[in-house]
C-alpha cells in the first residue's frame, strides 16, 4: 500500500507542476493556481498526513 501511495503522490505532484506551468491550457484548464493545482496539492497533503499518522501508530 505504501508503494501505491507513493506512486499516486508522485502523479499528483507531476500533474500539479504541469498545471502550474500551463501545459494543460489547450484543454481548457487555465494555468497558475487553478482548481487543478489546489486539488492535487490537497491530495498530496492528505497522503503525507496519512503516512505520518500510520508511521506514528506503528511506533
Amino acid at each position: 500500500m505504501v508503494k501505491i501511495l507513493e506512486i499516486i503522490g508522485l502523479v499528483l505532484v507531476a500533474i500539479m507542476s504541469l498545471g502550474f506551468v500551463g501545459l494543460f491550457e489547450p484543454y481548457g484548464i487555465r494555468n497558475g493556481t487553478s482548481e487543478l493545482f489546489w486539488g492535487c496539492a490537497g491530495g498530496t497533503l492528505l497522503i503525507i498526513i496519512y503516512r505520518k499518522m500510520k508511521s506514528k501508530r506503528e511506533d
